[in-house]
């Protein structure tokens, strides 16, 4: 019965820690952070705000490309189709071409876009005392030779260019630099002082997203919201509460800021040598994450290339870890981060041998499983060593009745005569805990299992089993780890309810990810393996007797 009781802990434990997890999304506390006051810049706008939209009123007779202000530039890669506004550049629609929106779907995954509904656009601009964006008259209307750009075959580099000169004669160029297999997207502004005086600039990028809070389940508690990273702090999410409540305001060298989601993460990434202002703003509906780069002074008949990137795309750890230091970090593993990664590098090993996510994860749970086989021989060496003294034990009660302290005292000198732990069965499985979770996490987070089928009719690891055929083996195979495991005497309420426990987690199991009823599934079918070798050990050395 210890071996269905410790089963028990594990699913309270799991179910606890989901639980726990969603109350501290939802009505945790919140990370304390020194608000910022907007500060007004010589040319009337928020700093910390968003940019003023209206379109500016151009006449100057040398624009002679002038492109419409409300136009949208297209340019598509091999992964990306990004809709660009004319009007400030802000890119304005992503859609990722390898990430169908549902399975057997053309229709690829929309992560950025701007409709009456909702807003998460990726902004950009230069601000200062002679930036273009802090006009007046609104933010600048770019030129552009073509309003549609597309890699070419053979070629692994786009480079999209957005022109725009001011009253002043300046020159300003806008430059969107995307490569083949990439969601990486360079963006540059090179700058042209034509006037006689020093030009005063600032670089400034911003997500903008419609104020709106995010759903979850218990069974999929994903996150939603703004995250960043500076000197101080790895990683940090700043959820829209956050925002709301209090604004971001960091300087620090390097550092980025983040809107994320499950699987898929927009970025803007700073130059890293630079020291830079984190901040986050809220306002008309909209929450902002953002950052200001150090002021720049440009000399009159003097260029320069102001520089900032942006990640638009899925949680690809290697690539995001190459794009940024610590941006691998928003795969939203928890706490357990240090334990998740090397099971997700284990994960995707796996998976290149044998090109199955499915066959990946029984091969990891094989891992694991083996790796902690001493754990659960100890475990079950306890259990079987406890179970002997229960003749002794019911004598001590018999002996001291309800006489508990006497009963405590003869119960520890027994254990020592013994040479039992109490805890020898309990322990392995709190050391295992970590292990589990850390599992569980990288299964979530993976972005790689979305769409990916195993065989058969499981088409999705990432959804559940559309048959529930995995969960009901599941149960199953936890309904014969009861059958496995030694029985002794027991109170009846508590054996009827043991008995019902692959039932009761079966139920619970319909609703979860195939991949993780896959992993659960398997981890029993060890079990069982495991369980038959240690019961035939024991009953050679006479401990173990059903």
């Amino acid at each position: 019965m210890e071996s269905q009781r410790n089963l028990l802990i594990i699913g309270l434990l799991f179910v606890s820690f989901l639980i726990y997890q969603q109350w501290q999304k939802d009505y945790g506390p919140q990370p304390v952070v020194t608000t910022a006051t907007n500060t007004v810049t010589a040319t009337g706008t928020t700093a910390n705000g968003d940019v003023p939209a209206s379109a500016s009123s151009h006449d100057d007779s040398d624009l002679t490309q002038a492109t419409a202000a409300g136009q949208l530039i297209t340019v598509t890669t091999d992964v990306l189709k990004l809709k660009i506004s004319a009007q400030g550049g802000d890119v304005v629609s992503a859609e990722l071409l390898a990430y169908p929106i549902e399975e057997d779907s053309t229709e690829p995954f929309v992560l950025l876009e701007e409709n009456p509904n909702f807003t998460y656009v990726a902004q950009s601009g230069l601000i200062g005392r002679d930036g273009p964006d802090a006009s007046a008259n609104g933010r600048p209307v770019y030129q552009v030779t073509s309003n549609s750009f597309e890699l070419a075959d053979g070629s692994d580099e786009l480079v999209v260019a957005l022109n725009y000169q001011d009253q002043n004669g300046n020159v300003f160029t806008k430059n969107f630099t995307l490569t083949r297999g990439s969601y990486d997207v360079n963006v540059d502004f090179q700058v042209s002082n034509k006037s006689d005086s020093d030009l005063s600039l600032q670089l400034y990028s911003q997500l903008k997203q419609t104020d709106k809070e995010h759903s979850s389940s218990m069974v999929m508690p994903v996150y939603r919201g703004g995250a960043y990273s500076s000197e101080s702090t790895r990683y940090s999410k700043y959820s829209v509460k956050d925002i709301k409540k209090s604004n971001l305001n960091e300087t620090t060298t390097g550092g980025w800021v983040a809107m994320m989601q499950h699987y898929f993460v927009t970025a803007w990434l700073p130059n890293e040598g630079d020291t830079n202002q984190l901040y986050s703003n809220s306002g008309n509906g909209f929450v902002f994450m953002g950052y200001k780069a150090p002021l720049q002074t440009i000399a009159p008949n003097d260029t320069a290339t102001l520089t900032s990137s942006l990640w638009v795309g899925p949680k690809l750890q290697k690539q995001m870890a190459e794009s940024a230091k610590h941006l691998d970090l928003t795969v939203d593993y928890g706490w357990l981060w240090f334990i998740a990664q090397p099971l997700y590098k284990l994960l995707t090993f796996f998976h290149s041998i044998v090109g199955n996510w499915g066959v990946a994860i029984i091969l990891i749970t094989f891992t694991v499983k083996g790796l902690l086989y001493p754990l659960t021989k100890a475990q079950y060496t306890s259990m079987a060593k406890m179970r002997l003294l229960q003749p002794k034990m019911a004598a001590l009660r018999e002996k001291y009745g309800d006489d508990r302290q006497k009963m405590s005292q003869g119960m520890m000198e027994l254990y020592k005569k013994e040479k039992v732990n109490p805890l020898g069965g309990c322990f392995p499985i709190l050391l295992q805990m970590p292990i589990f979770i850390a599992l569980y996490w990288s299964l979530m987070e993976s972005v790689e299992l979305r769409h990916a089928p195993f065989f058969g009719w499981i088409t999705d690891l990432s959804v559940q089993d559309p048959f529930y055929i995995l969960p009901i083996l599941m149960g199953v195979s936890m309904f014969f780890i009861q059958k496995m495991s030694p029985t002794t005497v027991a109170d009846p309420m508590q054996a009827k309810i043991m008995q019902f426990m692959p039932v009761i987690f079966t139920v619970f199991f319909l609703w979860f990810p195939a991949g993780l009823v896959l992993y659960w599934l398997m981890s029993n079918v060890v079990t069982l393996i495991q369980q038959t070798i240690i019961y035939r050990n024991l009953e050679k050395k006479g401990l173990h007797k059903r």
